[in-house]
């Protein structure tokens, strides 16, 4: 980087530690220095001339009035174990399961209408004469039931320890109160929030942005007892911990019907987004939705009023905050803060229409992160953390603009550690050269437009329900984050967007994830509509991508729905008599890189024998094309994120898009990635690994040859 500058970057401060913040503010060219969690600001940093964040989580620390009222915490549907009846009654303990620090049986009159007990085996539920509660014991009885089914009782729980909290807590070893949440749903709760924010404001008139930890409610994050398995559910995507006896209560007045128990267990899988939704599970959400912006926008007014800025950090309690809701913009935010680990989680960010896009930078300057492993203490190597986040992080901001970076933690913990001080200042500066070359226009794009087709659509663009490190199990989040970096349009459609006539905008649709999941989209494809209209659409020269079991769903003559596009079917024991097409391995030259891996699925084999099969193992299928009209199906059982398959999905969509032949403004060398702007000329490589690498990429002029170091960015502009 030529000109070093600084600004677009916040610091977090820590009182006590006030030479090495000021120290570091200058190092990284902060202008704005932040609290976190656990840290204070002193009088020193306040007034040395930066911008102030305070963070603030709404509804924690009121551990005084929350206490007074106990009836106003936060709440949520708990199943107990299920229990095999043995004879003809059974005994179920509640809580036995559960980290009793974390929750509190709710059994008022009011939240025991709510609760369910279910026989399990029958899937009934079971009648309320039937079954008692001991309050003394925390047990229900049942009586009169049928020996040997397995019996649960879902309850309703007050949530006693604020998770997030309850995390760090754990985590760094706090010794202090623990923190309960309170829930706005009811007036006095919000009476008492609204007077509070006011005399926050008040009382911090350094603040120059008020940072929400989101809003309200958190994502699930449900502990157990033990240790072997402490966290028993976690879904970044769920509501279930939303629920309360006000909230059913205004639900029903709203909708006109009345959710139960059951609506949010789901036979003890909970809320999980990660399945399709149902008509009444989306319904909750537009309520919460619903609740969550008008309340919001309340507390941001005030904000307002007293001329501070308002972000929103979208973690923690971002739940009803849902930034690609069309009536997100209602809330007022001025920005938008995301913890990013991945190149995709920047996408995520950098999408939302706020002025201000913001990224938290990993690893978080605490202990241990949020995987278990060492990070600021013996064992840990931070700035290797560093460097691995950082070179999926790049790669999307040169596709998408963010306006600033910064950490978060305890700023103390990284004096042991000078060389990883000395590589966020290359990663501040090279930031900010990054964001520069966004303000002369977009980067250059591939022509083919993408689209991934799942059931949440535009409303969940470029996650699933977490973190990369939480959902990597799952093919769509490797295809997010490939495409977080590569020279292509993505958009994220649903099924019905597809009958209004998605279709025109794309020229390849991508659906990836296991059968019955919200990425492969379960029962929409029971809609012949939408198999129809994705029919003609290849049949006229679209291109369909499936991965793992796209279009899946049992019923029909095959599984995929979209097999004859695909040119395959997935057997699941109705065709296991039947003959199996024989085939030769058919290369495209190019299309699939040396060293890409695809992971093989069983009982995948091809329809008619008309599709190529360009790699297999054995007679297992790993990537096949077939011809259909003027366009094309591609199938691959698996996909999993590496440089070499990020090539192979860009060839892919390259080849499936009719752009096989165009090779300019992308690297021969699939090790480095580059971006080009053409109305500033300026030619961005980068290398994501380790070792030296040459590369070479032809431009409209010629062709340019970079020298790229280990993980090195080189800027050029173009004569």
């Amino acid at each position: 980087m030529v000109n070093k500058e600084s600004g677009s970057f916040t610091l977090p401060g820590e009182a006590g530690y006030e030479k090495l913040t000021l120290e570091l503010a200058n190092k990284w060219g902060a202008d704005v220095i932040r609290d976190s969690d656990g840290t204070k600001l002193s009088d020193e940093i306040i007034q040395a001339g930066h911008g102030i964040y305070s963070t603030i989580c709404i509804i924690r620390n009121h551990n005084a009035w929350a206490k007074e009222n106990q009836d106003k915490l936060q709440q949520c549907f708990l199943m107990s174990d299920p229990v095999v009846a043995t004879k003809d009654y059974v005994r179920i303990p509640l809580m036995d399961v559960y980290f009793d620090e974390q929750f509190r049986i709710n059994d008022s009159i009011e939240a025991m209408k709510y609760w369910q007990v279910y026989d399990r085996t029958t899937n009934q539920e079971i009648k309320r004469e039937q079954w008692s509660y001991d309050k003394k014991s925390g047990e229900v009885q049942i009586k009169d039931i049928t020996m040997w089914h397995r019996y649960t009782v879902s309850f309703m729980a007050y949530r006693v320890w604020e998770e997030i909290s309850m995390y760090n807590h754990t985590t760094n070893n706090w010794e202090q109160e623990h923190l309960m949440q309170i829930d706005p749903i009811y007036p006095k709760t919000q009476e008492y929030l609204l007077d509070w924010m006011q005399t926050w404001c008040e009382e911090h008139p350094e603040t120059t942005v008020v940072r929400f930890t989101s809003m309200f409610y958190n994502f699930v994050w449900i502990w157990g007892k033990d240790l072997k398995n402490r966290h028993r559910f976690t879904d970044w995507g769920s509501y279930d911990f939303t629920v309360s006896v006000k909230a059913l209560e205004l639900f029903e007045e709203k909708y006109g019907y009345a959710m139960c128990a059951e609506d949010f267990i789901n036979g003890g899988k909970l809320h999980v987004s990660h399945m399709p939704s149902t008509q009444r599970k989306k319904d909750w959400i537009a309520f919460i939705n619903d609740f969550v912006i008008e309340f919001g926008k309340k507390l941001i007014d005030i904000v307002h009023g007293y001329d501070k800025l308002a972000y929103m950090f979208y973690d923690d309690s971002w739940v009803g905050t849902e930034p690609y809701n069309a009536r997100f913009k209602e809330f007022g935010f001025d920005g938008m803060i995301k913890c990013v680990f991945s190149g995709y989680e920047a996408r995520l960010c950098s999408g939302v229409d706020v002025k201000t896009h913001e990224i938290r930078l990993h690893p978080y300057l605490f202990p241990v992160g949020l995987g278990g492993k060492p990070t600021f203490m013996e064992g840990g190597d931070p700035t290797l953390d560093a460097k691995n986040y950082w070179i999926s992080i790049r790669r999307a901001l040169l596709r998408e603009k963010i306006d600033r970076m910064g950490l978060g933690g305890y700023l103390h913990l990284v004096e042991p550690y000078p060389d990883f001080c000395d590589y966020i200042e290359k990663i501040a500066d090279e930031f900010r050269e990054i964001k520069k070359l966004h303000h002369a226009g977009k980067p250059y794009a591939i022509k083919p437009k993408v689209a991934i087709l799942h059931s949440w659509g535009k409303e969940r663009s470029w996650t699933l329900s977490g973190h990369f490190h939480e959902t990597d199990t799952h093919d769509l989040i490797h295809i997010n984050e490939a495409l977080s970096g590569l020279a292509i349009d993505v958009k994220f459609i649903d099924f019905e967007d597809i009958k209004q006539g998605a279709l025109k905008m794309v020229d390849v649709v991508i659906n990836a994830g296991y059968a019955g999941s919200a990425w492969s989209g379960g029962k929409h494809w029971e809609d012949d509509t939408i198999v129809e209209i994705l029919t003609q659409w290849v049949y006229e020269g679209g291109a369909f991508i499936g991965v793992n079991e796209p279009s899946a769903v049992q019923g029909y003559d095959q599984v995929f729905r979209m097999g004859h596009v695909l040119g395959v079917y997935q057997d699941l024991g109705d065709y296991v008599s039947h003959g199996k097409w024989s085939f030769e391995i058919e290369p495209v030259q190019g299309l699939i890189p040396e060293g890409a891996t695809i992971q093989t699925k069983d009982n995948i084999y091809l329809s008619d024998g008309q599709a190529k099969v360009l790699k297999a193992e054995g007679d297992k299928l790993q990537y096949t094309v077939n011809r259909f009209g003027q366009g094309i199906g591609i199938y691959m059982p698996s996909f999993r994120l590496s440089m070499e398959n990020t090539r192979m999905l860009f060839n892919s969509i390259r080849y499936a898009g009719d752009s096989w032949e165009d090779t300019k403004y992308m690297t021969d060398n699939l090790y480095t990635e580059c971006a080009y702007y053409p109305d500033s000329r300026i030619l961005v490589a980068i290398n994501s690994s380790d070792q030296h690498q040459t590369t070479m990429i032809q431009t409209a002029d010629g062709v340019e040859r970079f020298e790229l170091e280990a993980f090195d960015t080189l800027i050029r502009k173009l004569d």
